[in-house]
């Protein structure tokens, strides 16, 4: 059975159930989704997670009903006439902006809703389904339209398929790295600083200078190199690489001394500026420039996501500039050094999609043929299987998207890979031929890992929170038993610190087992418990969080040890 088909009609019994319960309930719209699908309701009274199983009972009642969904096409102004009637304001709002002089509607015994479909044959076809939560959902996710309840929902053809779907969703529960965060104190919103701004902690801020570091090294061993471009820059510059036609009501736009300004949404012209500094030749090229550029966005607070989607984020951001015989070599190693860097952060699977030339968009028909089909011989060299995305390219170029697939199989967007004839053209960019000739080269845009926000909150998720050693913020922690070992453990802290280890001591004066459980909780990879018998001896007694209890030892052997685990694995 189609799935889709499948719970798109669950979303229309859904609605169904909610009118008979709720009969003041306005519809919105119910998508079948990835997972599952939704309905959207403006309602005039709160739902709770606890109404769910009463709204599941009145849709049993109805599938039992087994009525058939029958499709009717109907004239536009027929149908305005019927949401009128039914007192349906937003359906008549969406049948308005439908162009054309007809409208299909879904009928299933009494129940009508505006839809194209597709649906199952009758009601009684779906057999396993589950609501699973409520949520507030601007209409249009339009900040300043109403907010409507939102209740999301799964069907499957097999119950065995939704219990394997429940006991995923519970384990994502578990792993939410909004949760974890708080939990491990790596960062917070607060909205005295606004929504959608993360303020890192301190074990946050290491792990983002963990990545950071690892992924400006990489860079500069593949032939990259670094520069900074400012945070704000005249409005001028938009305008002439397109951003501002394109991308205005996503960026932050204001005055000084009668100039406009923009708060960068990309990093894109500034690297060009710095191409454009210098005279160029062909033996120049490829010229690769790296930022670790952050941004802002102007995202409606109604997609705001933890750190998946924020409204100021880093990417790890980089343009080669290049002739147009090197661009399908670059973008294969554009996508072995992909591969190459979510192998080592613990990424072993993903997917790959091609986005073709959306309708608003700038440059020649020929330079887009030209750029997707670079991209395309890029895949097949590497023999990459990849979907089609068709209309979805940036409005500069096509684009190649990677998608990490994580610990429970969920894909995160990663890397970027988009072939631009366009901007090159507009910010009048040359360089020297081998006859002296000037020539106009390719950009290429690209990303690794993406929005370094996204990217954590995806390792997060992917790891549960237990860090490789490599990564994680505290490689060790020191516990002294008693407050009389406090001066030895600060001495083993130093001794760990000057080479690199990241230590710290519990110095609490709380009992030894909850500091041990404490810091269990929060998932650091070493344990170092040091009382009277290990201060005599001079030695540590070592707990690691994978092998468990690995005894006494020396300081120097366990700062080697940890050394050589942490090299291995980064």
């Amino acid at each position: 059975m189609d799935l889709q088909a499948l719970r798109h009609s669950t979303s229309h019994i859904m609605a169904d159930a909610v009118k008979k319960l709720y009969p003041n309930a306005k519809l919105g719209i119910g998508p079948a989704i990835a997972d599952g699908f939704y309905y959207d309701f403006d309602m005039d009274q709160p739902l709770n997670p606890e109404d769910l199983p009463k709204i599941e009972q009145e849709m049993k009642k109805i599938i039992k009903g087994n009525a058939e969904f029958i499709c009717h096409e109907v004239p536009k102004k027929e149908a305005i006439s019927l949401f009128n009637k039914l007192g349906e304001p937003y359906k008549v709002e969406l049948i308005d902006r439908v162009k054309g002089g007809k409208v299909s509607l879904y009928r299933h015994g009494n129940f009508v809703d505006l839809c194209k479909g597709p649906h199952v044959h009758s009601a009684g076809e779906i057999k396993v389904f589950k609501l699973l939560s409520v949520a507030g959902a601007y209409w249009h996710g339009i900040e300043t339209n109403p907010m409507l309840t939102r209740i999301y929902g799964t069907a499957f053809d097999k119950k065995e398929d939704l219990d394997k779907f429940l006991k995923r969703e519970e384990e994502a529960k578990k792993r939410d790295h909004r949760v974890l965060g708080k939990k491990l104190d790596l960062f917070s919103f607060n909205p005295e600083i606004g929504a959608g701004l993360v303020l890192y902690h301190p074990k946050g801020a290491l792990l983002r200078t963990i990545i950071e570091d690892y992924i400006k090294k990489a860079h500069l061993k593949r032939g990259y190199q670094l520069v900074i471009s400012p945070h704000i820059s005249k409005s001028d510059i938009w305008i002439q690489s397109g951003h501002y036609d394109y991308y205005k009501e996503n960026m932050y736009i204001f005055k000084i001394e009668d100039k406009e300004y923009v708060v960068k949404p990309m990093n894109c012209p500034g690297h060009i500026l710095v191409y454009k500094s210098h005279k160029r030749s062909y033996r120049d090229l490829p010229f690769r420039l790296f930022e670790l550029g952050s941004v802002y966005r102007h995202e409606k607070s109604g997609v705001l996501h933890g750190l998946l989607r924020v409204r100021g984020f880093t990417q790890d951001d980089a343009h080669i500039f290049c002739l147009k015989e090197q661009i399908e070599p670059e973008i294969i190693n554009v996508i072995n050094f992909a591969e190459n860097t979510l192998k080592v952060f613990g990424f072993n699977e993903y997917s790959v999609e091609l986005s073709t030339r959306p309708k608003k968009s700038i440059g020649t028909d020929e330079e887009w043929k030209e750029a997707t089909t670079a991209l395309k011989n890029a895949l097949k060299k590497r023999k990459i299987p990849y979907e089609t995305n068709e209309g979805e390219g940036a409005f500069y170029g096509p684009k190649i998207d990677i998608k990490l697939k994580d610990a429970l199989g969920r894909e995160w967007q990663c890397a970027t890979i988009q072939c631009d004839f366009a901007l090159p053209e507009r910010f009048s960019l040359s360089y020297t031929d081998k006859d002296g000739k000037n020539r106009k080269p390719v950009m290429i845009h690209r990303v690794i890992l993406g929005s370094i926000e996204r990217f954590i909150g995806a390792l997060i998720e992917h790891h549960g929170g237990n860090f490789p050693l490599w990564l994680a913020p505290v490689q060790v922690y020191i516990i002294p038993i008693t407050s009389k070992q406090n001066t030895y453990a600060e001495m083993i802290r130093s001794f760990l610190a000057e080479r690199n280890i990241r230590v710290e001591v519990d110095a609490r004066g709380e009992k030894m087992q909850k500091k041990i459980r404490d810091r269990e909780m929060e998932k650091v990879p070493f344990l170092v418990i040091v009382g009277e018998k290990e201060v005599k001896g001079k030695m540590l007694s070592v707990r690691s969080k994978t092998k468990g209890t690995l005894g006494v030892m020396q300081m120097e052997k366990f700062a080697e040890m940890i050394i050589r685990e942490t090299a291995k694995e980064g």
